[in-house]
């Protein structure tokens, strides 16, 4: 047996991450919409941190229901900047909402799944990568989905943030091939 990718350390949550949900392709909107709003958090950030928070996070932004968000102003955007819990940033958390707005407009024109997964034929990509070193930053392919989301009114979905989130959805596999989670997450496409 492999070892795991290098990135997750030891910490238990991380190692849990890594093993049950970084790579696995995720088809439910809500839930990858929530994984764009939270990769958008974490930028300039350690991930872990975000892991961390990620419960608080569920439960300060209404378990990532983007109806319920959309509809959010001021009040809200103070009532989270009081929040110890999550990342206070007004810059990011005006942008959750906005992105909110921007997911509705999505699910109802064609669905938010059906937004991302189209540009890969809905199929990951199944990566062959050994060494951390060979895995980018961003794509070809994250740069047109980042601007295609820029288009649709999303902030905080650069390239390199889109293809975090990637990373995390599945939509690319990016385990190394030593790790044991690439064949699982292949084995799940």
């Amino acid at each position: 047996m492999g070892e795991r990718c290098g990135w997750c350390g030891t910490d238990p949550l991380y190692v849990r991450y890594h093993d049950t949900e970084w790579g696995m392709p995720e088809r439910d909107p809500r839930a990858l919409w929530e994984k764009l709003v939270l990769d958008g958090f974490q930028a300039g950030l350690a991930w872990i941190t975000i892991l961390r928070k990620r419960e608080n996070f569920r439960a300060a932004f209404a378990g990532f229901e983007p109806a319920a968000i959309a509809r959010w102003g001021e009040a809200d955007v103070a009532r989270l900047l009081a929040d110890p819990g999550i990342v206070r940033s007004r810059a990011k958390i005006e942008a959750a909402i906005g992105n909110a707005r921007a997911y509705l407009a999505i699910a109802e024109r064609e669905g938010f799944d059906t937004f991302l997964w189209r540009r890969l034929d809905g199929r990951p990509l199944q990566n062959r990568f050994r060494i951390l070193d060979e895995v980018p930053a961003s794509t070809p392919l994250s740069e047109r989905i980042a601007k295609d989301l820029k288009a649709e009114g999303f902030r905080f979905a650069g390239p390199t943030i889109t293809y975090a989130f990637m990373q995390a959805t599945g939509m690319v596999n990016d385990h190394l091939v030593t790790c044991p989670a690439h064949a699982s997450c292949a084995a799940a496409a």
